[in-house]
């Protein structure tokens, strides 16, 4: 129900963009020659252009990044419409020239430009957590929110898990999303098979996300298609399921949107606690459980970073996230939220970056007990 008032807000803003912006073309000079300052024409004219706009952006980026871009020209319009505004009263005189205009298509196109590069590029975050619950020092390799066939096909990212390979991680850790609706069979058996060929020590271990699963049956493979080129490449598959290593505890958690999902505390109960508790949970909505149950580490995605600005923790306000992006520790649980290799639908990060994560479990000395 959120998604379809959300889709629904954007429908109207983005309709309500389109007149604002037809509006702010026609006071252009070059719109004003060709309709010959007559205002119906000048109105059909710029009205057309703005459509044609939207229309050639939907057809070679998508109708969700068209409609991104009419709301951020809408925008950015409104806020140089005030400062212009402003700057004319404190002038007591009218600007010929069309402001607003210029500077809302100049400032977007830079925005954007941005906006598209970060999303559709790879940095490599690290952080280091210090324990005293291991013998020796952790490396783990995070990677969330793929939702391959968006920014990134089978190919490249295999290129990104070359870029991992080369930071010898002891374990590499998916928080879920690895697919979309939107995604490729044959995306998703390439990706699958580029995991087979890492070979960290302890192993890969795999969550779902709220995507993976599907929603739409419009792609062309099932879930259990899915899972079964995970496990065959060596992906251990974790739905509500832990795995015991060396020193280690890795839990995974099924999707919160899961309602047959088991709570932290009936995951967590009967586990060593002497041992380092990393939980996987796609979505990082229940810190404060997961801080009481005695976890050690939770690692999650799902929020790519706040997306874009000024939406970025509307997740945090509206609670329906504990955290948008980043690190923080409650008690002695450490958690960690990332923006995610890649993107869902959107091909625009403002605010945030794509990603993958390395962490360092650094020991401190093993405490005998």
């Amino acid at each position: 129900m959120f998604w379809i008032f959300l889709f629904a807000g954007m429908l109207i803003f983005c309709i309500i963009g389109i007149l604002y912006l037809s509006w702010i073309i026609g006071k252009f000079k070059l719109i004003r020659r060709i309709s010959k300052d007559k205002s119906k024409i000048r109105r059909f004219i710029s009205f057309i252009s703005v459509m044609a706009l939207y229309c050639l952006f939907t057809i070679f980026i998508s109708m969700i990044d068209a409609t991104v871009i009419i709301l951020h020209l809408m925008l950015i319009a409104a806020l140089y419409g005030i400062i212009i505004r402003v700057a004319e009263k404190i002038s007591k005189r009218s600007f010929k020239i069309n402001w607003r205009g210029h500077l809302t298509f100049i400032t977007t196109i830079v925005y954007l430009s941005i906006a598209y590069f970060l999303c559709n590029n790879v940095w490599r975050t690290q952080y280091d957590i210090k324990t005293d619950k291991l013998k020796e020092n952790v490396k783990i390799a995070l990677i969330t929110d793929s939702h391959l066939s968006t920014t990134l096909d089978g190919d490249e990212f295999e290129k990104y898990l070359n870029d991992i390979a080369c930071e010898k991680p002891d374990i590499i850790l998916i928080s879920g999303d690895f697919v979309d609706d939107s995604t490729k069979k044959t995306d998703m058996v390439k990706a699958c098979q580029a995991l087979g060929k890492m070979n960290p020590e302890l192993g890969i271990y795999f969550v779902y996300g709220n995507h993976d699963k599907g929603y739409y049956n419009s792609r062309d493979f099932t879930v259990e298609e899915l899972k079964e080129n995970l496990e065959k490449n060596n992906v251990r598959v974790l739905e509500d399921e832990t795995v015991e290593l060396e020193g280690l505890i890795i839990v995974g958690r099924k999707d919160a949107s899961d309602e047959n999902r088991k709570s932290i505390e009936d995951l967590l109960k009967n586990l060593d606690k002497e041992k380092y508790i990393i939980v996987l949970d796609h979505q990082p909505n229940d810190f404060s459980n997961e801080a009481k149950a005695g976890a050690d580490l939770v690692l999650s995605g799902h929020t790519h970073g706040g997306q874009l600005l000024p939406i970025t923790y509307f997740g945090e306000l509206t609670g329906m996230n504990d955290k948008t992006y980043g690190y923080e520790r409650r008690d002695n649980t450490d958690f960690i939220v990332s923006s995610g290799i890649s993107d869902w639908a959107i091909h625009f990060k403002s605010g945030t970056k794509s990603e993958y994560v390395i962490i360092d479990l650094q020991n401190t000395g093993k405490i005998d007990h």
